[in-house]
């Protein structure tokens, strides 16, 4: 058994190698505090895969018969290797991008690592990847020569390496933000291929592979130093918003252009609180409204104002806010409202002045009939009151068409059974039946869902009789609720006329029920559509339904 050297040269090797491992396992225990959980696993990967590399460079340099150095050798290209693929999936995910969760690209790697690996462990077979042979100088070692098949999977490795290199710097140079931290820990990765190159050209460094040694540096930058803000580029990174970075005393610690541009007053206002650079920020994030009005030139923009919480124990958590151009969105409301409020005030206006005369011709009518001692069944005098009633309702009808169409506002959990009882208990039903198969709670507007079940019981009533059973339940297979009949059901071909104003199939209806069904469904953002129940009689399935867990 060969004597483990002494010179300082060699225990500096040993040395650099074994604080190396030591970092790379050490800043594991602080990974906790990066927010992505990707970029989290990817950088655990890679730290443990170097730091087991690192650890095998040690057991190679210290192990005293070639046996053993060449079990730590094989063991560093295996975890080497490994370290590659942790060092793409953390590239990908740190960058916003989706490729380490592309399961063609998972397998694909996969297969390579294992021939590799294959290649590589079958070494003392065909000795094309490596041969070694022992050295005194500058320590006695085991100098290791590289064959084809080393430099064809360092060509591979070293070509996948650069992919990730181009996925950082293409971020770090896109995001309006302070890179150059991280930009020189990143450059730090790669300057062991330098001492790669002198321990492979000359003498004055032993040829091992010294990666390990710009992968500890980057951890120890990114887990000790500057997790921050490698959290904060990432934010940014993902963003094309105005982002304000807050520390955890809230003051402003950064911005993008995006939100200077917007705000101007944050040029030169690093340091200072939000509440005094921006303080109509301040009040959108301590308000329930989240949506702020930015007055820019000669109109308003609309910003929906979220935070994001950012940081370590240490440091403290800070806020990285975000403002979500929603100007079209908030466009489209307002005139949304000013077109129902326009289109509430014109139902009113013609019902009051339809109802005006109508009530007029009505009592002259009554007067009328009194004065000519009309009888009460005369024929002609029923049918006039009839047409008075039929436009009275079709006045309502139209009415509450125009009002049930508006947006829900006003949301509430609400259960299905409870909703439809209460409907079916103001409904004249006579003799007909209600069942409630199963139930399910889900959020609407009460007043609204409750006249949507009238509706469609009074439809069911109306065409099914007096004696009709009117089911309600869950759709088994979507998310919905249905209500069923057992009358004589809807044809095929009139299915899409149904809810079309004044579709009719009686000769006293006005056409107006399922209209306003198919309204309060649409405000609502659900859909609705009708099909033939069990019994043969028509069902109308509500789809769309947000249902409370």
């Amino acid at each position: 058994m060969a004597a483990v050297p002494t010179s300082p040269l060699f225990l500096l090797y040993v040395g650099t190698f074994a604080v190396a491992a030591l970092a790379c396992f050490a800043s594991l225990t602080r990974l906790h505090q990066i927010t992505d959980s990707d970029t989290r696993r990817g950088l655990w990967a890679l730290l443990l895969t170097s730091g087991s590399w690192a650890t095998a460079q040690v057991g190679f340099l210290v192990s005293p018969t070639p046996v053993l150095k060449l079990g730590w050798y094989t063991l560093g290209l295996v975890v080497g290797l490994a370290a590659v693929g942790a060092w793409l999936y953390f590239c990908s995910a740190y960058t916003g991008r989706t490729y380490h969760h592309n399961p063609t690209y998972r397998r694909l790697a996969v297969g390579v690592y294992v021939v590799l690996v294959a290649v590589k462990i079958t070494n003392p077979l065909h000795q094309e990847y490596f041969t070694t042979t022992a050295v005194t100088t500058p320590f006695p070692h085991l100098s290791v020569a590289t064959g084809p098949l080393h430099w064809t999977a360092m060509a591979f490795s070293y070509a996948l390496a650069f992919v990730g290199y181009f996925m950082l710097l293409e971020l770090f140079t896109q995001i309006d933000y302070d890179t150059r931290p991280l930009f020189a820990l990143v450059g730090i990765t790669g300057l062991p291929v330098v001492l790669d190159i002198i321990g492979y050209t000359t003498s004055y460094l032993i040829d091992i592979t010294y990666e390990p040694l710009g992968v500890a540096v980057f951890a120890v930058g990114v887990a000790f130093a500057y997790i921050d803000q490698f959290d904060a580029v990432q934010l940014a990174g993902e963003r094309d918003e105005p982002i304000i970075a807050l520390d955890a005393d809230n003051h402003i610690r950064d911005t993008n252009h995006a939100a200077r541009t917007v705000f101007p007053t944050l040029n030169g206002a690093e340091g200072a609180q939000l509440e005094q650079a921006l303080p109509h920020v301040a009040a959108c994030l301590n308000s329930d409204d989240p949506i702020l009005p930015v007055q820019q030139s000669d109109f308003t923009r609309y910003y929906r104002v979220t935070e994001t919480p950012y940081g370590t124990v240490k440091s403290g958590l800070g806020q990285t806010i975000v403002l979500t151009d929603v100007t079209e969105r908030e466009r489209y409301r307002e005139e949304l409202e000013r077109q129902n409020e326009r289109l509430d005030q014109f139902a009113s206006l013609v019902s009051h002045d339809l109802r005006n005369p109508l009530n007029v011709a009505t009592g002259q009518f009554e007067l009328l009939c009194e004065e000519l001692c009309v009888a009460e069944e005369n024929e002609h005098a029923v049918a006039v009151e009839r047409a008075f009633d039929r436009m009275d309702d079709l006045i309502g009808q139209i009415l509450t068409l125009a009002r049930e169409g508006r947006p829900v506002e006003q949301w509430d959990a609400v259960l299905l059974s409870s909703v439809a009882t209460e409907s079916w208990g103001m409904v004249e039903t006579a003799t007909a039946d209600l069942r409630v198969a199963d139930d399910v709670e889900f959020k609407a507007d009460t007043a609204r869902l409750q006249r949507l079940f009238e509706n469609l019981f009074r439809n069911a009533l109306d065409h099914g009789g007096p004696d009709v059973t009117v089911t309600v339940g869950v759709l088994p297979d979507r998310v919905g609720f249905y209500v069923a009949d057992n009358g004589p059901g809807i044809p095929v071909e009139d299915r899409d006329s149904v809810f079309e104003p004044g579709y009719t199939t009686r000769e006293s209806g006005t056409g107006f029920g399922l209209a306003i069904v198919a309204e309060m469904v649409a405000a609502h953002g659900w859909t609705v559509q009708v099909t033939e129940s069990d019994t043969g009689g028509a069902r109308f399935e509500i789809l769309g339904i947000e249902t409370v867990a």
